[in-house]
């Protein structure tokens, strides 16, 4: 797209005394919150046309690529604008963890929950939000199969075929096991989260659904486990 169109769209937005927008970044694979950052106009387009964001830094007065530095840029999927036209939500594909302090999202501090000290709940919760999370990432990586969309790395994957597919999941693998002897969490939360990523594509690659993983699971979680003395055969 030329200049001209991207100056079009942004001249629908609403951007404030300051010249700012509020933008709202949320990982397109799990659906989670990332960041809320400003843009000026100029970083609206800087992002629109590099298809990464760009945000403008209030505190240092200066415009911020995402990553530049750290290397953890976020490739922009979509954009979405709100009913009022002054905020703006991007979708993206997270090459590394969003927050400065190495943590996945710059949300990760609980400041409220009215459910505190009720474990049950808050477990269920966490079920609700692990099996939402699941199908989110599921549908989309069986959407990239079926659509497969130019630029996008699961549909990389898909047209490698099986044997590209079964070799990033045995690097992620020993990238795992490596972060795990490394004694970090965090390394060790990135590592996790690309090998299940990894092997969910295998999965739908191999038109096997998640739920028959799952199914299994629930089998084995089930069964009797031997007491002592017990025989195990």
């Amino acid at each position: 797209m030329d200049q001209g169109h991207f100056q079009a769209i942004i001249a629908k937005l609403k951007f404030d005394e300051q010249g700012l927008i509020p933008a709202i970044v949320q990982d397109e694979s799990s659906g989670r919150v990332l960041t809320l950052a400003y843009m000026n106009r100029e970083t609206v387009e800087l992002s629109l046309s590099q298809l990464q964001t760009y945000f403008w830094s209030r505190s240092r007065q200066e415009i911020w690529h995402k990553g530049e530095t750290s290397g953890n840029t976020q490739k922009i999927s979509r954009v979405e604008v709100d009913c009022d036209g002054d905020a703006l939500l991007f979708w993206v594909e997270p090459q590394g963890p969003a927050c400065h302090t190495g943590q996945e999202s710059c949300f990760f501090s609980e400041f409220f929950s009215p459910q505190r000290g009720t474990a049950s709940s808050k477990s269920i919760e966490t079920d609700k939000d692990f099996s939402r999370t699941m199908r989110r990432l599921v549908s989309l990586i069986k959407s990239r199969k079926a659509e497969m969309p130019e630029g996008s790395y699961t549909t990389y994957l898909f047209s490698k075929g099986l044997d590209k597919i079964l070799k990033k999941i045995g690097e992620e693998t020993a990238e795992t096991i490596i972060a795990a002897k490394n004694k970090s969490k965090v390394e060790l939360t990135m590592e996790s989260a690309d090998l299940l990523y990894h092997l969910i594509v295998l999965l739908v690659n191999e038109g096997l659904e998640l739920d028959d993983v799952l199914s299994e699971l629930e089998k084995r979680a089930q069964k009797k486990r031997p007491s002592a003395g017990e025989s195990k055969s």
